[in-house]
């Protein structure tokens, strides 16, 4: 990416500035505010040579909207941009142990900042997700992610089956989770090359992500059905579940 965006939050800011300052232009911190945490924010910016800027709260509004600043914006030249051409690289560098997560057409930029959280609190190796019918990484999935958009590789591609038939050829072994599936998620060996892939919101996986799969799976659900209304887990829930599962199997 190399337009600018404004990002706002403490957490997204702090982390942009901690893993990405080259990129963070400008800081705006409002006027008067007494949270601690913008002074850290102050000097972390100071120390790595970037404008800050004492402004009116109006000011912080102006620039991101209905965001929910919590005093603090950043102008942003956005962070590393991941190809597919990396993913190879990046496979490779996790020694047998690479943990993907494939997200199959999110919708919502809350659920991908919520993914791209867990994604990075589990240590995932990259996050996939396709360049058209999705969204993208934004102010809102920034702020949501709490920073994790700038620290796991986010790769766009625009082939989403064509990029998994690549991680197999990789070694990778890919479960997409499906709520129909025989087979239960905690049925599985998941310390060696995996992929996760999880659909959106309104449809699940699409037709060839799921003949693309190696396998599929579900997660148990004992109270999930119809009576109860509630069929499914949230994209976000599911890739918390999916990548500790993971995550726990590996120690």
């Amino acid at each position: 990416m190399s337009q600018k965006q404004w990002i706002a939050g403490i957490n997204a800011v702090s982390a942009s500035i901690e893993h990405d300052a080259a990129n963070v232009r400008e800081v705006l911190i409002e006027a008067g505010a007494k949270n601690p945490r913008l002074t850290e924010i102050e000097t972390a910016a100071r120390r790595a040579d970037i404008d800050v800027r004492r402004v009116a709260s109006q000011a912080l509004e102006g620039v991101v909207g209905n965001l929910r600043h919590q005093g603090v914006v950043a102008r942003y030249a956005a962070a590393k941009t991941w190809s597919e051409n990396e993913l190879e690289g990046l496979i490779e560098a996790a020694d047998g142990r690479a943990l993907v997560l494939i997200l199959d057409g999110v919708q919502d930029p809350h659920n991908l900042g919520a993914c791209l959280r867990s994604a990075a609190a589990a240590g995932a190796t990259a996050v996939i997700i396709p360049k058209d019918k999705a969204v993208q990484v934004n102010a809102t999935v920034r702020k949501t992610s709490a920073g994790a958009a700038d620290s796991v590789p986010v790769i766009p591609v625009t082939n989403l089956a064509r990029a998994l038939r690549d991680l197999q050829k990789l070694g990778v072994w890919i479960y997409g989770l499906a709520g129909e599936a025989e087979t239960s998620l905690y049925a599985l060996d998941l310390r060696g090359n995996v992929a996760l892939a999880l659909g959106g919101e309104a449809d699940g996986l699409r037709r060839l992500t799921r003949e693309t799969c190696d396998q599929l799976v579900k997660i148990p659900m004992p109270g999930g059905d119809a009576a109860t209304g509630v069929e499914s887990l949230n994209v976000s829930v599911a890739a918390g579940v999916t990548l500790f599962e993971a995550v726990r199997q590996r120690g």
